[in-house]
């Protein structure tokens, strides 16, 4: 008999212990996270919303690409994170931003999303795959390092993020079915924010859940509600333990389908108000992750409007902080060209060379300037 009631649970019975008022639930097992875990869990969720709103100025304002706005899923995010353990690996999409906050964000990570690449190799030093773009591309890379972990015999986990959209690719049936035959210690998470951009959740599969398609890779499929914190980590926590020593007949492999919303765009490039109403959307904003688990912490004496305060002003501080910092950046002209070519070409070459001669005869000022 397997010790891990969550994971056995019927796919439609989404595993809840707050309520939308942030309540405990009425038979409701809370997990033992001690008050500074508690507490760090809720400071990383403000941080990573606080964050998510000056990017999305940023871009507004021309001082950054693209960017995937992540306010709704925060819990999902910086919850499930904080049941890994610190050398435990993080697949990520792209919205997973409240991930990189838990596992300490630096301000490479927004250079990430003005354009440069150190923000991906930065990303590696927080056990954290490269981002990627092309939906659900990522998901056979997890499986693989999961299934190269186990052959080392290293034990570490691999998290894998993906949206609802990405379990309509081939390689997400391709990465799951090889997750079991080959016992891969992989968590396969989705966040099920209701879009795959435009298109609804129940266009993507006639499922009545995303879990159950856990049933045809032989391990375990488990779906959550994904604006509660707790929920979510006592689902990751159970889902890491299994993979690192499952039980009798259980396999290695779990997927989670956190059942959340996002508030925002898809992108800044995307108009939700095409596609949903605001009626919808001020629905699920009263089940918003942040204020259910500020109202647990204050119920217990865990949290006060002095301690609050102080959270929001130190989120503001770090935020101004990482923006300063990335905007300061100058590369290096070399780096201009690194990533555009695996082998440079006689005119790459021959533009490095330009912009050196340049620089010699100049200054680094001179390559800025529009003459």
């Amino acid at each position: 008999m397997s010790d891990r009631p969550l994971l056995s649970r019927d796919h439609d019975d989404r595993i809840q212990v707050l309520d939308a008022d942030g309540r405990v639930r009425e038979g409701a097992t809370v997990p033992a996270l001690d008050a500074d875990e508690l507490v760090a869990i809720y400071a990383e969720m403000k941080l990573a919303r606080h964050l998510d709103e000056r990017l999305v100025s940023l871009q507004r304002q021309g001082r950054m690409g693209t960017y995937p706005p992540l306010a709704g899923q925060e819990a999902a995010q910086v919850a499930s994170t904080h049941a890994l353990a610190a050398d435990d690996w993080i697949v990520d999409q792209y919205r997973e931003h409240g991930a990189v906050v838990a596992r300490g964000i630096e301000p490479e990570y927004l250079l990430y999303w003005k354009g440069h690449e150190v923000g991906n190799e930065w990303l590696a030093s927080r056990n954290i795959f490269p981002l990627n773009i092309s939906i659900a591309s990522q998901l056979p890379h997890a499986t693989g390092m999961a299934w190269a972990a186990r052959l080392q015999g290293e034990d570490t986990a691999v998290c894998c993020h993906f949206g609802d959209g990405a379990t309509s690719e081939g390689d997400f049936h391709e990465a799951l079915n090889f997750a079991g035959v080959f016992d891969a210690p992989a968590l396969f998470f989705c966040n099920n924010n209701q879009y795959a951009i435009s298109v609804p959740r129940e266009r993507q599969t006639a499922s009545p859940t995303i879990a159950q398609k856990a049933d045809a890779y032989g391990f375990a499929g488990v779906q959550v509600d994904g604006m509660d914190p707790l929920a979510v980590y006592q689902v990751t926590r159970e889902a890491v333990a299994k993979a690192r020593d499952p039980g009798e007949g259980e396999l290695r492999p779990t997927l989670i389908e956190a059942v959340m919303y996002r508030f925002g765009a898809h992108t800044t490039a995307d108009d939700p108000t095409v596609y949903r109403t605001d009626a919808e959307v001020d629905c699920w904003k009263e089940r918003d992750p942040i204020p259910r688990l500020e109202t647990f912490l204050r119920d217990r004496g865990i949290l006060d409007e002095e301690r609050v305060d102080a959270i929001e002003a130190e989120n503001r501080e770090t935020v101004a902080d990482l923006i300063e910092s990335a905007e300061a950046y100058e590369p290096a002209v070399d780096e201009w060209f690194d990533h555009a070519y695996e082998t440079a070409t006689p005119r790459v070459r021959e533009q490095q060379a330009f912009l050196r001669r340049l620089r010699e005869r100049h200054g680094d000022d001179a390559l800025l300037r529009d003459e």
